[in-house]
């Protein structure tokens, strides 16, 4: 690779990782989902499910947030 290569390579890779990252309110309400079905279907062991719920929770109680906030925007 030559030098004008491997400094165009590096350019994009620096570009790449400024990039903010893209998570948005479906993504995390596909998230919660994919907890509710994983739940259903007995992937967690017992000991995990105190985790998860509270994670869960957490996540469900934002989304309600955001979408009460969009609402009142609206």
């Amino acid at each position: 690779m030559s030098e004008d290569e491997q400094a165009v390579s590096q350019e994009v890779e620096q570009k790449e990782a400024e990039k903010s990252p893209d998570l948005t309110i479906q993504d995390l309400s596909a998230i919660k989902s994919i907890i509710d079905i994983s739940c259903q279907r007995g992937a967690f062991k017992p000991g995990e499910m105190a985790a998860v719920g509270q994670t869960y929770n957490k996540l469900e109680a934002f989304l309600k947030a955001v979408l009460a906030q969009q609402d009142q925007g609206a």
